[in-house]
């Protein structure tokens, strides 16, 4: 399973990076190992042009988007945009962080909050 990872480098800008979540044959379908998750809300809002400036991720979260379009830019000016299905990993802690657009809505994410030591080299870049 792909996830998008914007992390600060070590320009202190944020940058965007592809992750592979291993999920091998299970009984039915494919599965991922389980992984430690401290927490977790549900957001919904209208996605009516709601913006936030430069700002960083308050904590590692991993954000599931169930609907509308949000869009996620970084210093370097790099944009992505995701949608219902995607999943992205907001791990810019520090520097000077990422913009965020919802573009369509109704948005809806499930933010699944990582442990701040967790591992990512769990997760393969993919090249």
């Amino acid at each position: 399973m792909k996830v998008t990872r914007f992390y600060t480098g070590e320009d202190g800008r944020t940058h965007f990076q592809d992750l592979e979540i291993p999920t091998p044959r299970a009984v039915r379908g494919f599965r991922s190992q389980p992984f430690e998750v401290t927490g977790m809300l549900i957001r919904e809002s209208a996605g009516d042009a709601h913006h936030l400036e430069l700002h960083t991720a308050p904590q590692r979260q991993l954000i599931l988007c169930l609907s509308g379009t949000v869009e996620i830019e970084c210093g370097d000016g790099d944009k992505r945009r995701f949608g219902p299905g995607d999943v992205y990993l907001a791990d810019d802690l520090t520097g000077e962080g990422h913009i965020h657009r919802e573009i369509e809505g109704p948005v809806r994410h499930s933010w699944v909050f990582l442990p701040p030591d967790m591992d990512l080299s769990i997760w393969q870049a993919m090249s």
